[in-house]
């Protein structure tokens, strides 16, 4: 799940750039996420990708991934051979560690025990990577295979039970390795290996709020020129830090346009209006397309073809607004993430759904997109936010997915199942409100940590039996789903107090004449996605 490495960000040409090379890594995006916590730049790109055109990007540092394979399988996915000798630091996680010492010499074999989950390592001379960590520490294995001879010149600085190199490195020709996996939170001093490695490369650390806005702007600004531009507004905090970002490089020539579609939350379009309306600065235009969107949702049952047809849908009604309200405009600004460009599958990347503002766009739309957060996670999104002086409101507000309630309403699509669900879900995110778990009406000063990400209700197919009244009901059940997540690339479904709900169920049940069932989802992303289309 990698992006393209032909299509180069502004930021890959204007920051120092580490790339992370993908061999299928579970946690490749977080690999990312932790260099650029460290104020560094970073960028995925294929594993296999030839080193001259990752050399062309310019990279101050390589971190190669963990991934699925054994090194000795038929097929197992390498990278090119040169760039050991490209005078570039790299970084061996797991698999990329094994990668390293197989092509430099070294030895990769199976111990006969794998290691799985947290595992006690010893560090036996800490060398660079590991200055200053304790001699004793936790860290996360998930490996069959390990290095038991590293490469010759590399000297090796801790150990396992079963890991005789679990990290090695050297520094003269620059390359560095770990088996065990210092991205994911289970490893407490993980962090601390990516800030040792980056020492190590030199790079500045300059990719901060304030430079991204900055070199935002600049982009904007080239892209469009004096040229009218029309923004999708849906109220979300991307397409609301989008617009900020837009706003501030081209002023006036900036007119948002929100799409009531008829797939909203309950109120959501009273609140849009509220928030970007006649009390801001932005020019908003309101179209009602809810109409248009249910007769082209109809007798869909497939969420692949309904976020096509939404993605459709949406272009079309921008192409008449333009037409009608923006003088014309070429210019399109969409709230497109890193991690939507991501599951649509790009380049060599897997899809794992088509997001609706990146697979399911029509190829003879008149606009030309711009997307200032394309390269950006969510919690830089939110920073940026900040940062622009965005509402806490919005800057903390839940994600909501662009094809809205048509991919919680499993199957087709009708007013009457949006109305039930929409009424379901009201009750869930009032009820974790009043509970204290949502983030955006929490006080400033509150730690993330202590928040849902992410909560809704999904309307599935079936019916279920029960009994309200003394007598026999046949209604639909709801699916409750609330997780938590840093950058909603994995999650963990939320430990809500029972009390909270069976308050929430209990109101559903009450409340919503026709559900007579309300179910919690437990799955975790992976395996799951957060939604369930």
């Amino acid at each position: 799940m990698a992006a393209d490495p032909r299509e180069p960000s502004l930021e890959s040409r204007t920051f120092d750039t580490v790339l992370v090379l993908d061999f299928g890594a579970q946690y490749a995006q977080v690999i990312a996420r932790r260099v650029r916590e460290c104020h560094v730049y970073s960028e995925i790109v294929p594993g296999e990708t030839p080193a001259a055109e990752l050399l062309a990007r310019r990279p101050v540092g390589i971190i190669l991934s963990g991934g699925p394979k054994s090194v000795y399988a038929g097929h197992a996915p390498r990278p090119d051979p040169a760039i050991f000798d490209a005078g570039v630091p790299i970084l061996g996680i797991c698999y990329g560690q094994q990668l390293i010492a197989q092509a430099l010499g070294g030895e990769v074999a199976n111990t006969g025990i794998a290691e799985f989950g947290r595992t006690a390592l010893d560090v036996t001379e800490p060398g660079a990577l590991l200055a200053g960590q304790p001699v004793s520490q936790t860290v996360w294995m998930s490996h069959n295979d390990a290095v038991v001879r590293p490469p010759e010149g590399a000297r090796v600085l801790a150990a396992t039970r079963h890991s005789p190199a679990a990290a090695f490195e050297d520094p003269v020709r620059g390359v560095y390795g770990v088996q065990y996996h210092p991205e994911v939170s289970h490893t407490p001093r993980g962090l601390d290996v990516f800030e040792a490695f980056l020492t190590a490369t030199g790079a500045r650390r300059t990719w901060t709020s304030h430079s991204v806005i900055e070199a935002a702007v600049a982009d904007i600004r080239a892209q469009v020129g004096d040229g009218a531009v029309l923004c999708g507004l849906s109220g979300g905090v991307d397409s609301a830090v989008a617009a900020a970002l837009v706003a501030e490089a081209v002023g006036e020539q900036l007119t948002c346009v929100f799409v009531d579609h008829g797939l909203l939350r309950h109120d959501e379009a009273t609140q849009v209006e509220e928030a970007f309306g006649a009390s801001s600065s932005t020019r908003l235009v309101t179209v009602d397309a809810a109409a248009r969107f249910l007769d082209r949702l109809a007798g869909v049952t497939d969420p692949e073809e309904k976020r096509k047809r939404i993605g459709t849908e949406f272009i079309r009604v921008f192409e008449e607004a333009a037409r009608a309200h923006a003088g014309d405009a070429a210019f399109l600004v969409q709230g497109t993430l890193y991690p939507d460009v991501i599951e649509s599958g790009h380049g060599s990347a897997a899809t794992i759904k088509s997001h609706h503002n990146v697979g399911g766009l029509p190829e003879d739309m008149e606009f030309e997109l711009v997307e200032p957060l394309r390269w950006l996670f969510k919690d830089e999104v939110r920073r940026v936010g900040e940062e622009l002086g965005l509402p806490r409101e919005i800057v903390w507000r839940q994600p909501f997915p662009g094809p809205g309630l048509a991919v919680r309403v499993i199957g087709e699509v009708s007013a009457e199942r949006l109305a039930l669900l929409r009424a379901a879900d009201r009750i869930l995110l009032d009820e974790l409100r009043r509970a204290g778990l949502d983030r955006a009406t929490a006080g400033p000063d509150a730690g993330d940590t202590d928040f849902v990400w992410q909560s809704f209700a999904v309307l599935p197919t079936i019916r279920s039996v029960g009994v309200q009244g003394d007598e026999r009901t046949y209604g639909h059940p709801v699916i409750l789903r609330a997780v938590t997540s840093e950058d909603a690339m994995t999650a963990d479904f939320a430990r809500i107090d029972y009390d909270v709900l069976e308050r929430i169920a209990g109101r559903i049940i009450n409340e919503v004449p026709g559900i007579n069932r309300v179910a919690y989802d437990v799955t975790s992303k992976p395996p799951g996605t957060i939604e369930w289309e």
